[in-house]
């Protein structure tokens, strides 16, 4: 274990478990008792992410968190061993909470891919939803006015593997676009850089730029769609919205659209913070537990 990989590790203090999905593993946290609080990351991320969080709340809640196929510590297949597409997402969150916990409400958090991902899961078993947290994140189509953004579009494209192929220093760089008020302290850096360190490690950031429905012919549109239209399921569901303002990708237009849709929800904005909410802003991890134990939230505006 090379210096960089001690560093995280000790931020990572956690005895991941494993779940066979038709051949290959989900890696998958399962810390503490009671009721369930499902964490659903996104990408470039992992259960990693969530790391604070977990350690917060798992002394009084039973923290599930996943890390989906080709991402963290689950395995990576190849293209012809696996669909890397928004259904298969859905569908193995689907089979992950089927064999550990299969009934009994659920909180779920959520943050980029999450929120599509664990929101297309919650309208399959909607009257399991307890509450809902949401980080710079979305469970329907781009809104009206949002360009997309032109790194995103390189990524995507046919050119799209030379990014992904760059040294670990241009991928550091990329990184560092995910946060505003701070820099990645480095043993943190190591926890996104050493688990999809170089091109077979990194398939699955990959093929979700490429799976980011933009038009009805894109293989995850009919799934968000789908999503999209039960989304009124929860409009009176408890939502909290804390919101990095600073995101290149889910700026304050996303969270509009979440306002428009869940008229109700508690929205919390931090106007210096970028995509990586929980690494720029550490006070999100109390709001969150003061959330789900119903606790007024001051600062939430």
């Amino acid at each position: 274990m090379g210096m960089v990989n001690a560093g995280w590790k000790a931020l990572y203090p956690f005895n991941g478990r494993r779940l066979d999905l038709g051949g290959y593993g989900m890696h998958y946290l399962d810390e503490g008792e009671g009721e369930i609080v499902l964490m659903v990351h996104g990408n470039p991320t992992w259960s990693f992410y969530f790391r604070e969080l977990v350690k917060a709340l798992s002394p009084a809640r039973r923290c599930i968190v996943p890390d989906h196929i080709g991402m963290g510590l689950s395995d990576r297949p190849d293209d012809s061993g696996y669909d890397y597409t928004l259904r298969s997402r859905v569908d193995d969150l689907d089979a992950l909470m089927a064999s550990v916990a299969p009934e009994g409400p659920v909180t779920l958090i959520l943050h980029d891919w999450g929120g599509m991902i664990g929101m297309s899961w919650a309208v399959r078993h909607p009257e399991r939803i307890k509450a809902v947290v949401a980080l710079n994140t979305a469970c329907f189509r781009i809104p009206p006015g949002k360009p997309f953004p032109g790194m995103l579009k390189v990524l995507r494209g046919a050119w799209s593997g030379i990014p992904i192929r760059m040294s670990r220093f241009a991928r550091q760089s990329v990184l560092d676009t995910c946060t505003a008020r701070t820099k990645l302290a480095p043993a943190a850096a190591g926890g996104y850089l050493d688990v999809c360190d170089g091109w077979s490690r990194s398939r699955a950031v990959h093929r979700f730029v490429q799976d980011i429905p933009l038009g009805p012919g894109d293989p995850a549109w009919s799934v968000m769609a789908q999503t999209e239209g039960k989304l009124g399921l929860f409009k009176d569901t408890p939502m909290f919205l804390p919101w990095g303002l600073k995101d290149w990708v889910f700026d304050e237009r996303f969270l509009d659209g979440w306002l428009q849709r869940f008229a109700k929800a508690q929205a919390c904005r931090f106007p210096d913070c970028g995509h990586f909410l929980l690494e720029d802003a550490p006070e999100v991890v109390p709001l969150i537990v003061d959330f789900l134990e119903r606790r007024p939230l001051k600062s939430a505006a």
